[in-house]
């Protein structure tokens, strides 16, 4: 802990709470449960009876969250919800019953969470991580629904035991704390499953060396492409899901992706809970997501992703050309300089007729430069700021006869520019 720094006052708002949060500890990340698993036992944090849903993935947790929370919501049960980072304000981060709450119900929480690590050093992460859990534990929830920040095993969110675990994808991110091979990646992931528990994961493409591993343990997920599957309408309008003990046709079609929508389904079936088709059906056309394949029609028309590595640009890249098959795509970039970035714009290269990239604010802050050099070739713009790159492809779109599609993408803090340049 950094001894120079002082807790806020009573009165203190969040604001001066997220800046002591961030003073706190000497490192943005540091992974291990030992620390965190303390203060939860000091303040007493255990979501029984409700049930526990903990999702983890490189890409496709937020958007499960959400699938999940929209149909769990339609069935008429109470949820909480915790998830990070934020787009754009803090309290994003926990919802209950779909609705966030306010500043001040973040500070109490903050404020017990002090009061209870005594000496214990906790991350910005950890802390509000803690915090979450105290806000929802105050609520009579049905069941908690708990986004992994990074990895598994040690992530600060899997101090709690879920009833369902869930691994969406795995990909190569974070290979500064997770590695750059698949299967450690998969290992790190994986540890959020519990002895006897459910547990689903969505990702086709699962190292199959750590099945072996998980058996030895008691762990038998259910596989997409094994145990479960769906598959999209020939018209595209409607899709069709398999899982273990249900078959589902004609579903409406979502505005997240579809992948994420039949890994939630099936995490659904095997929580001890009933949900009627008629719930999963209107939770699906609930589901959407700031920041997730948003489309704003305006003019010009314009899709916010926060895709920011290779294997989610890669979904992105096949989601425009079936989705926007006949028009340019004008794509304004901003990326943190510790992401793969030459792996990131090639995946997007294909559906991308030009290019206006930007200085990310910010120690992290990739410069325009360093993306425009991964681009050789291309039709590329850089400029100082995300709000200055957006206006000048929202200009150049205007001008254009071909109705171009403007995409924003490469980070959460990217994406969270845009309302400003509006």
């Amino acid at each position: 802990m950094n001894a120079t720094v002082s807790a806020p006052s009573s009165t203190a708002g969040l604001d001066a709470w997220l800046r002591y949060l961030e003073a706190l500890h000497p490192s943005e990340i540091e992974l291990g449960l030992e620390r965190v698993e303390r203060v939860r036992q000091r303040l007493a944090i255990d979501p029984a009876p409700a049930q526990v849903i903990t999702v983890a993935g490189t890409n496709g947790k937020g958007s499960t969250v959400r699938y999940l929370e929209t149909m769990l919501r339609a069935a008429g049960y109470r949820t909480g919800v915790y998830i990070s980072p934020h787009l754009r304000v803090y309290e994003e981060r926990v919802r209950v019953n779909g609705v966030q709450l306010d500043a001040g119900e973040h500070v109490r929480a903050f404020q017990a969470v002090e009061q209870a690590r005594q000496d214990t050093s906790l991350t910005y992460f950890e802390f509000g991580t803690l915090a979450a859990f105290w806000l929802m534990q105050q609520q009579a929830l049905d069941v908690w629904i708990l986004e992994v920040g990074l990895g598994g095993r040690l992530d600060a969110v899997n101090c709690i035991d879920p009833d369902v675990g869930i691994v969406t994808s795995v990909g190569i991110d974070h290979i500064g704390f997770l590695g750059d091979d698949r299967t450690g990646i998969a290992r790190e992931k994986a540890g959020i499953f519990r002895p006897g528990k459910a547990a689903v994961i969505g990702e086709p493409d699962f190292p199959a060396e750590v099945f072996s591993a998980l058996a030895a343990r008691d762990i038998h997920p259910v596989r997409v492409g094994t145990d479960f599957d769906y598959q999209l309408a020939a018209d595209g309008q409607s899709w069709r899901f398999s899982g273990r003990h249900s078959q589902l046709h004609d579903l409406p079609l979502p505005s997240l992706p579809l992948p994420n929508a039949a890994t939630a389904l099936m995490a659904l079936e095997l929580l001890p809970l009933p949900v009627s088709e008629q719930a999963l059906r209107q939770g699906l056309l609930c589901a959407s997501e700031a920041g997730r394949l948003q489309f704003v029609a305006g003019d010009p028309d314009y899709l916010l992703d926060v895709a920011h590595n290779p294997h989610a640009a890669a979904f992105l890249a096949n989601y425009l050309q079936q989705r926007f098959p006949q028009r340019p795509v004008f794509a304004v970039v901003g990326m943190l300089k510790d992401k793969d970035i030459p792996g990131t714009l090639a995946e997007l290269t294909p559906v991308v007729e030009r290019w206006f990239v930007a200085d990310l604010e910010g120690p992290r802050g990739a410069a325009a430069a360093e993306l425009a050099a991964a681009l050789p070739g291309a039709s590329v713009h850089e400029f100082p700021a995300v709000t200055a790159a957006f206006q000048a492809a929202c200009q150049a779109a205007r001008e254009s006869d071909s109705q171009p599609l403007v995409l924003v993408c490469g980070s959460f803090y990217t994406v969270a520019k845009i309302p400003e340049a509006e």
